[in-house]
């Protein structure tokens, strides 16, 4: 049985599969094109494709019915049609909780060198413009005593609160329920309107496809910072751009929509966005991690128990 690996993952969780008898057939390349992907899958038992892959009817159908599992490398799953791979009985399965402490890290980074300026610090340095301290060189924003928002309270946005915290920031969220949590709980508008950072954490779905349009990124407060984590199609990348000529402080951005950005996008030309590669999960213990949960989910289908981490 053949198991297709989208791209070449950290670690040797990949030897347990060729361990358990089955061809292992990996794609080394940076991406693996529609066209490549349609015909290595053919004839394929299980799939462990990363979110740079849309995983659809025509791709299950093109494995035929000897797909039996899709083992995400990833968290979020909106890469994968979940109702065609139930049709089909196709097992769907994530990695939660590996990547949690190493997001909410990069979280965190993005919100320092956002209020701090770091971004625009290590460019005026390296250009040579960096003559003489000045007490109006660069000013950024004290953390301290400033409301962070999250918006999605799952294990990631309680990772990043716990950080927030030592960092003296007031926290408050809102959720898809009201969670019993030590904070404030505050509807979506509202947050929006009394953060001085707001942080998504949410998971992409049609209801939250461009949570934040341009209404909403002109309801937070002039001079707020807007950072994401979670995909970049949460935010109207075009209302952001707007908006952070003038009215916000900036943004952090670990995904960004489209993804990837194209060269000479106009989010590149403003000094006040801090665009990362879609790194949040960029760990090294992590990353090897997630390819051992997914790879430990497609085992257990392929010996008939209920895979660790479900999805459909």
């Amino acid at each position: 049985m053949k198991v297709l690996v989208t791209r070449t993952l950290p670690g040797k969780a990949l030897d347990r599969l060729k361990e358990e008898g089955l061809e292992v057939l990996v794609h080394e390349g940076l991406f693996l094109p529609r066209e490549e992907l349609l015909r290595k899958v053919e004839g394929a038992f299980g799939l462990i494709p990363t979110v740079e892959d849309r995983i659809d009817a025509e791709v299950m159908d093109r494995a035929g019915p000897s797909l039996k599992v899709i083992a995400c490398y990833s968290v979020g799953v909106d890469h994968v049609d979940l109702k065609a791979a139930r049709k089909r009985g196709i097992r769907v399965t994530h990695t939660p909780d590996v990547l949690t402490e190493a997001t909410a890290d990069l979280t965190f980074a993005l919100l320092l060198a956002v209020a701090r300026r770091v971004v625009e610090g290590v460019d005026y340095a390296r250009r040579g413009r960096w003559r003489a301290w000045h007490p109006e060189l660069l000013l950024g924003l004290d953390l301290q005593g400033l409301t962070l928002g999250i918006v999605g309270m799952g294990r990631i946005g309680q990772a990043v609160a716990q950080r927030a915290e030592a960092f003296g920031l007031r926290i408050a969220y809102t959720s898809k329920e009201a969670k019993p949590l030590p904070y404030p709980f505050l509807p979506l508008e509202d947050l929006i309107r009394e953060a001085d950072i707001l942080s998504l954490h949410t998971p992409l779905t049609p209801e939250t496809h461009r949570l934040m349009n341009r209404r909403r990124l002109f309801s937070m407060k002039k001079g707020a910072i807007l950072l994401n984590t979670a995909r970049g199609a949460l935010v109207d990348t075009e209302a952001l751009v707007g908006a952070l000529r003038g009215h916000l402080f900036g943004a952090g951005l670990d995904v960004t929509d489209p993804e990837p950005l194209p060269p000479g996008h106009p989010l590149y030309a403003l000094p006040n966005a801090v665009i990362t590669p879609h790194i949040g999960s960029a760990g090294v213990r992590t990353r090897a991690r997630m390819a051992e949960v997914a790879v430990e989910n497609l085992l257990a289908v392929l010996k008939g128990e209920e895979p660790p981490n479900p999805v459909a």
